[in-house]
């Protein structure tokens, strides 16, 4: 079990964040259109996961914008934003906001995403969330970066992450 923070307050995080070097975790997601997405739909690309709690915090709602700009700037990239907002308010939000660079993914039919990929935030108000974190995948799958942010109201490193696509 790891831990992580909000306001302070500790909370649990079960499973275990994919390390760098390590073969990405299987996954299923749901996209904006109800389908459901594996690591397969997005072939011979790189991908930049943004897992965040809900898009409709301000922190999770400034990182999708943000990687969303970065993300326009990125060959062979795909910025996916995962998180258990229900596909409608994920399209609604980046319809609102203009944001046409990343791509929203849902865990509401896939659950077991949260703790494969060592994100299932759990024994806490906040259970059925996924924590913040990034991984960024090349195009084989193969874990270049990941983190899990410590303080839930932070935002992650960019720089850091999109480093390693350089």
């Amino acid at each position: 079990m790891q831990q992580i923070t909000r306001a302070g307050e500790p909370l649990d995080v079960a499973g275990t964040l994919p390390a760098k070097g390590q073969a990405a975790p299987e996954m299923t997601l749901t996209n904006t259109e109800l389908q459901d997405v594996t690591l397969d739909t997005y072939a011979g690309k790189r991908k930049v996961l943004n897992i965040i709690p809900s898009v409709d915090t301000p922190t999770c709602a400034m990182s999708t914008r943000h990687f969303n700009e970065l993300a326009s700037n990125l060959d062979d990239t795909v910025v996916l934003v995962v998180s258990a907002d229900l596909p409608f308010a994920a399209k609604r939000f980046c319809g609102a906001e203009g944001l046409d660079n990343v791509e929203t993914l849902s865990t509401f039919r896939h659950p077991e995403f949260r703790e494969a990929w060592g994100v299932a935030l759990c024994n806490n108000p906040m259970e059925g969330l996924c924590a913040r974190a990034v991984v960024v995948l090349d195009a084989d799958n193969r874990v270049l970066h990941s983190e899990l942010v410590s303080e839930l109201k932070n935002e992650p490193d960019y720089e850091t992450a999109l480093a390693v696509l350089n």
